[in-house]
């Protein structure tokens, strides 16, 4: 067998690439079926891999879902970080363009992390929701830290309840939005996303 023939048969892969790989298709399963009809054989297979190394690194379905889970929220909190110094309204629009651009090109991941909720077991739906709560309190602490929305944080303790409001907004229209194949475009999402958020805090002080 030439020599290129068989890399491409086969490339030893890094650990770090093989668990890429393998959260990657755990995504896709995850993103298509319920937590309870995913099957840990199903991903070796599509990973070409045997049962037992996908589970050197990943004991069980539980460990493996959330490690997809932990994988997005950790994407999404690089995505939506503010920067500093940088008012709030004036980054909004081009971290939620930033967001939507993730959105897009990892559907996968981002409807499989969403589909944790759903699931019957109970220490990943903590995974998830501790993924939110990480959300929450990043944009929190952007407002709290902004000239213009740091007094209602301050002095309205529903600004806290209206963001969580509002991811479960952005979530709920970012779904539709993948499932609308083109229907809306980008900017229209992006807009309509923005306005809810400043509407909510318009209405918290």
């Amino acid at each position: 067998m030439p020599a290129n023939q068989g890399e491409r048969a086969r490339r030893r892969l890094s650990t770090a690439e093989r668990r890429e790989q393998l959260l990657s298709v755990g995504a896709k399963l995850f993103s298509e079926s319920p937590y309870d009809d995913v099957w840990i054989e199903q991903v070796a297979e599509i990973a070409g891999v045997s049962r037992g190394l996908l589970y050197h690194y990943f004991p069980t379905k539980r460990e493996f879902f959330a490690a997809v889970v932990e994988r997005e929220s950790a994407r999404m909190l690089r995505m939506t970080a503010a920067v500093p110094g940088v008012p709030v309204r004036e980054q909004l629009t081009a971290g939620l363009d930033t967001y939507l651009g993730y959105v897009e090109a990892h559907a996968h991941g981002f409807r499989a992390f969403h589909r944790a909720d759903a699931a019957g077991d109970q220490a990943v739906r903590r995974v998830y929701r501790r993924a939110l709560a990480a959300q929450e309190k990043q944009i929190l602490a952007a407002l709290a830290a902004d000239p213009e929305f740091g007094p209602v944080v301050e002095t309205a303790p529903q600004v806290r309840l209206a963001v969580r409001g509002w991811l479960a907004f952005t979530t709920a229209v970012c779904l539709e939005w993948l499932r609308g194949e083109g229907e809306f475009g980008r900017e229209q999402v992006r807009d309509l996303c923005a306005r809810a958020l400043l509407g909510v805090l318009a209405h918290s002080g």
